[in-house]
């Protein structure tokens, strides 16, 4: 078999070594547009996982590399003037070009011919004389670009702008150091090697402020040898190729055509900061030779399914956590406000792949000061001895204390009776008091008859309803604070319960209101569009609601302005179409909310705190998003709010989730650290280790908890 590689990187030599070691018989080539002994990244990173990969694969050259590596554990953290240490991490590194020298050896000794300095313009050509053509010719793949119909690559660039340096200075272990001067925030990426590698990474706004733009390489280097003369010394900064680039973020629809096949950057890439670019380029050789030997030489076809099938979740895996890793650093900005402890608890708990436990088993001792660290700040004590983990420690709302930061809030039910209250409905307040949240929430309630969601939505608009309440609030005792939701279900209303299909209209259902006369679906009732006088009659709802709520004992109180509810009608420019003062602009669509919020805020003690329940955003095009998100936040916490319980989508019915685990508590930390408001995660929380992970590294102030042993959801 005729093998052409484009690309002598590592992962094209890997691969034409593993080939050619396998089926010695094959012509192999390999055609690479640079010198042989030339390379222009400084070093690289592996994880123990890649390096057993790297012995089964081959063990020559895991023996050679392994020989060269430079080892080390800790990852060292300098912000806002302190340095914090966490062990456990078990890398190795070398130079790239030390790397380079070893796979060319290899490939030399197996009878891959190699042809440096040869330039590749037609790579079809180079498929039309061979059986396999392999594209591993990195970001700026001339295989990939001549095939890019059927290959239909997308490459999206990263906000942050980087450059990479090295330097004769030796960091002894992984570097993060994060240093503000005039000019904005600067990240600093340091490893170990013959020489150290340093990357400097920061927003545009800071690359500008600092005129890089119009710097030569000697002034670039001279400005950062001056800005971290405390970490650099005597030592200077060295540049193979100066250059500030934005990351492209590269992907494939498919990675192989015909007899044509992609590898490494060429096929997809990840940021920097999680260190898998030649892991990946490196595994992807690994993967193509076995599916050679799985499916055999014959059925090229099956070969390449067999490839991509395999090599598919784990890149997207390393991908997702470089996005979630790449968007932290091109948003530090947003987490300068931490305490160094906390800062450098979210820093390396960043992509997901590390957790509270996790770290708990890699460095015992961190971990443990991390607790103490989190038990001070939560209580304003001095540091402990002993402390429990971010989850178990209290959480203040004005007068309300919160003995930990979990929270059950079961969503509608339908067991009632014309809104009032059912045995079971009130039940499950009590029995879920009873599991030991630091607070827990009724499912919405209907502040009106007209405003209930089904007919059996139970609701606090009668003197009858807050005695039930009250009567549930004793019961519950005094284990966990309580918190009711008031919701008026606006034109999401009578609607047949959901055991029956989701948001099927009645057939002889109740009047409707809503900012605008459109109903949510094509087959529900048309809402009424509210004149003033239905406004000042729900708003009223509502404040009769709250105090009914506190006569009956309730310690917290929530508005519900999402999900397509009346207030979160309001607030959507998708469901407010309305030309008066309460339509419009962000600001005139809050207009209405914020009254039913001042009117409700009023009537409910001062000691007593209030949240409100708010799209990150609709999942829709030009409905209500993120920005408008921070900007109702704001204003909300301007008048009182106290917590943001930050949800999203069903603004509509015809939205675009995403669905992953993380989205929502990724909305919340976005929100919480944006404008400085307290909020609650909102995503299926189902363990601890997922609860301490996201207080511990300030995403939420408290989280919706769904353990596997308590039913929140029961009815």
């Amino acid at each position: 078999m005729k093998v052409n590689v484009i690309g002598g990187g590592p992962g094209g030599l890997y691969a034409s070594a593993l080939l050619a070691k396998t089926y010695p018989d094959w012509e192999i080539d390999v055609y690479e547009r640079d010198p042989a002994d030339n390379t222009y990244g400084w070093g690289i990173v592996f994880s123990d996982s890649t390096l057993s990969r790297l012995r089964e694969a081959d063990d020559a050259t895991h023996e050679r590399i392994t020989d060269a590596f430079t080892k080390w554990d800790p990852i060292d953290i300098h912000f806002g003037g302190e340095y914090i240490r966490c062990g456990g991490h078990a890398f190795a590194g070398m130079m790239r070009a030390t790397l380079k020298d070893i796979l060319r050896e290899r490939c030399d000794e197996l009878g891959v011919g190699m042809h440096w300095e040869h330039t590749v313009e037609d790579p079809e050509s180079y498929a039309a004389e061979a059986d396999l053509l392999i594209g591993a010719d990195g970001l700026k793949s001339v295989t990939r670009e001549a095939y890019e119909e059927q290959f239909k690559p997308r490459v999206r660039m990263g906000e942050a702008k980087f450059a990479w340096f090295g330097t004769e200075k030796p960091f002894d272990v992984f570097t993060f150091i994060f240093r503000e001067n005039e000019d904005g925030l600067w990240r600093v990426h340091a490893y170990p090697g013959e020489k150290s590698t340093f990357i400097v990474e920061c927003t545009e706004e800071t690359y500008e402020n600092a005129g890089l733009d119009e710097m030569d390489e000697q002034a670039g280097q001279a400005y950062f040898e001056d800005l971290f003369a405390d970490h650099l010394g005597d030592y200077d900064l060295e540049s193979k190729l100066y250059q500030w680039r934005n990351f492209p973020v590269v992907n494939c629809r498919t990675w192989s055509h015909g007899n044509v096949c992609l590898l490494g950057d060429a096929a997809h890439t990840a940021h920097f900061s999680v260190g898998s670019g030649t892991k990946m380029a490196m595994e992807d050789a690994i993967a193509l030779q076995e599916s050679f030997v799985e499916k055999g030489p014959e059925n090229l076809e099956s070969v390449l399914n067999w490839y991509e099938k395999e090599r598919r979740e784990p890149v997207n895996r390393i991908q997702d956590a470089a996005r979630t890793s790449r968007n932290y650093f091109e948003n530090t900005e947003r987490f300068t406000d931490l305490d160094p402890e906390r800062f450098a608890f979210n820093l390396l708990t960043r992509s997901g792949r590390i957790t509270y436990d996790e770290l708990k088993l890699r460095d015992a001792e961190y971990a443990d000061g991390f607790d103490r660290w989190f038990a001070g700040y939560a209580t304003d004590d001095e540091r402990r001895a002993i402390a429990r983990p971010p989850m178990f420690q209290p959480f203040s709302l004005r007068g309300l204390r919160l003995e930990n930061r979990a929270v059950f809030a079961p969503g509608p039910s339908t067991a009632g009776s014309t809104g009032h209250p059912a045995t079971e409905q009130r039940q499950r307040l009590v029995d879920l008091a009873g599991e030991g949240a630091g607070l827990v929430l009724t499912e919405p309630l209907a502040v009106s008859e007209h405003g209930r969601l089904h007919p059996g939505t139970p609701g606090i608009f009668t003197a009858e309803h807050g005695e039930y309440w009250a009567e549930s609030v004793a019961d519950a005792g005094s284990d966990s604070a309580l918190g009711v939701e008031l919701f008026h279900a606006g034109r999401r209303g009578a609607t047949q319960p959901r055991e029956r299909g989701l948001d099927r209209p009645l057939d002889d259902g109740w009047e409707l209101f809503a900012p605008s006369p459109n109903p949510y679906t094509s087959r529900s009732q048309t809402p009424t569009p509210m004149d003033e006088n239905d406004m000042a009659r729900i708003r009223e709802a509502f404040v009769d609601a709250a105090e009914r709520a506190d006569d009956a004992g309730f310690d917290h109180l929530q508005l519900n302005m999402a999900h397509g509810y009346l207030l979160g009608s309001f607030l959507s420019p998708l469901t407010n179409e309305r030309e008066d003062q309460y339509g419009g602009s962000q600001e005139a669509r809050l207009t209405y909310p914020l009254e039913v919020f001042d009117a409700v805020r009023a009537v409910w003690p001062d000691d007593k705190p209030v949240s409100v329940k708010l799209n990150a955003t609709d999942w829709r095009p030009d409905g209500f998003n993120l920005s408008d998100a921070f900007a109702t936040g704001s204003q909300l916490a301007e008048h009182g709010c106290d917590l943001l319980s930050v949800v999203a989508g069903q603004t509509t019915p015809n939205d675009r989730p995403k669905f992953d685990a993380e989205v929502l508590e990724r909305y919340s930390e976005q929100v919480r650290n944006e404008i400085d408001v307290p909020t609650m995660s909102t995503n299926y929380v189902t363990t601890t280790d997922d609860l301490n992970s996201q207080v511990g590294r300030a995403s939420a102030d408290l989280c919706a908890w769904y353990p596997p042993d308590v039913d929140v959801n029961s009815l």
